[in-house]
């Protein structure tokens, strides 16, 4: 598997702010929606993160672990009365496991339309290639 998921305490979390709280509060991070896919010769991972500015996105990766980190601030002013606040503000917070044939040391990262978006590249000892078998009788090729 080329990645994991993992956010083992994301369905708590959920349940926790239901019950204490709203989502998006600066104390706990809000979740990100994603989806995953391999295109080619590299792992694509877009993340959901509109109304959030570039420059509060927060990449890092240690020892093959991917966090993403964004904010998205509150625009309400102080002489503001707020009627309706459902939209989730505050700390977003995702990490996910990266496999060892995902090359960790060039990933892109592209944030447009509130989408942000990491290409992965798979590493070339990943990448499927021809084996040659030697026989006396003749060579011939396998699919490794």
């Amino acid at each position: 598997m080329m990645l994991l998921r993992t956010d083992p305490f994301r369905e708590f979390d959920r349940l926790t702010q239901q019950f204490f709280g709203s989502p998006g509060t600066k104390t706990r991070p809000a979740a990100m929606p994603m989806d995953a896919y391999r295109a080619g010769d590299d792992y694509v991972v877009e993340f959901d993160l509109p109304g959030v500015s570039a420059e509060s996105i927060d990449l890092d990766v240690e020892r093959n672990v991917l966090t993403v980190r964004a904010e998205r601030e509150t625009r309400f002013g102080d002489d503001v009365e707020v009627s309706v606040s459902e939209r989730p503000r505050g700390v977003f917070s995702r990490q996910l496991f990266l496999g060892d044939t995902l090359d960790t040391d060039r990933i892109e990262a592209d944030y447009h339309g509130g989408v942000l978006t990491l290409r992965i590249p798979v590493t070339e000892r990943a990448k499927p290639r021809k084996i040659t078998v030697g026989s006396r009788d003749e060579t011939k090729q396998i699919d490794a």
